[in-house]
């Protein structure tokens, strides 16, 4: 039986599932690094999230053939470094792809028509009569929406936006999006053609050198001075916002009533955490039986280190 190391506490139904098909090891990391490392040397799995897996992990899991991440990212891993040892890494992409479009949507809608900050207001006492130009925000509805990133988040908030809002879509993205642009008439457009006609864009791209800071004052300058900017990408992608969580109880934007700031929150319902985590166990169960389908990042592992392993596309 194949052992895996858990260093994320687990959901019991998943954990229970593991317990049917491997030995299993729960390491607590939120002290120090120390029982993770004495755990790893006959490990063959490990699953969890919110840990960068360094030099120093990989070099006490010796026997390990894969990794499972709680996660649509993979920022905590070195790819590179798991394909030269012959691991797999798996994620989880598909289960966060309608709640964080859910999470879009919430902002969009919070910013356009101040939620946050009249309710705020209100809170405080301040709300005395009608509501006036003082209160107006603006609409959603047959707006223009662009996403920067239509991979699969992107293409649940078109679907919302144009099926349920009626807003007229244009994306930017390395390569076209056909299926996009057939069921919701989205349109490419170059990022600069985005920002300048966009009344809402959505950052929804990965982080990676050819994002980091992608949108940036020039950028901005871009858009209309009515438009309104949601970035539910990882917060590098805009600069110098959110680079690090939690973000600082005195960062400047904390104080701008413009601005609706939340934490890491893209997954965060019980529904999508605990599927997060049962299809992080059934890949790596999956994995360590030879078993791979798209939820493998680097296939390249298997090519190079083990290629009598079959994939599932």
């Amino acid at each position: 039986m194949k052992h895996v190391v858990v260093y994320r506490s687990l959901p019991a139904a998943v954990l229970a599932f593991l317990h049917e098909h491997c030995s299993v090891n729960v390491v607590d990391v939120g002290h120090g690094l120390q029982p993770l490392l004495q755990a790893l040397p006959s490990a063959h799995g490990m699953i969890g999230n919110k840990l960068r897996i360094s030099a120093e992990i990989l070099d006490a899991a010796r026997l390990l053939e894969t990794a499972a991440t709680i996660s649509a990212g993979f920022d905590d891993f070195d790819v590179p470094d798991l394909t030269r040892r012959g691991i797999t890494l798996t994620n989880t992409p598909d289960e966060v792809t309608d709640t964080t479009a859910d999470l879009v949507f919430g902002l969009m809608l919070a910013c356009a028509r101040r939620i946050p900050e009249l309710a705020d207001s209100t809170r405080r006492g301040q709300w005395t009569g009608s509501s006036g130009a003082a209160e107006f925000g603006v609409d959603v509805h047959h707006k223009t929406l662009g996403i920067v990133g239509l991979g699969r988040i992107g293409g649940a908030v078109a679907r919302r936006a144009a099926l349920g809002f009626g807003m007229d879509i244009l994306y930017a993205n390395r390569s076209r999006n056909p299926d996009a642009e057939q069921r919701y008439g989205a349109q490419w457009r170059t990022l600069p053609q985005l920002l300048s006609q966009a009344d809402f864009v959505v950052l929804l791209v990965p982080l990676s050198p050819a994002t980091e800071r992608m949108i940036g004052a020039a950028e901005l300058g871009l858009m209309k001075s009515s438009a309104i900017l949601i970035n539910c990408g990882r917060g590098q992608v805009l600069d110098d916002v959110f680079a690090r969580e939690p973000l600082s109880p005195d960062s400047p934007l904390l104080q701008l009533p413009n601005v609706v700031a939340v934490p890491h929150i893209g997954s965060a319902t019980r529904e999508t955490r605990e599927a997060m985590a049962m299809r992080a166990a059934r890949n790596l169960v999956d994995a360590l039986n030879g078993r791979f389908s798209s939820t493998c990042v680097n296939p390249n592992a298997l090519d190079a280190h083990a290629p009598s392993l079959r994939r599932e596309n």
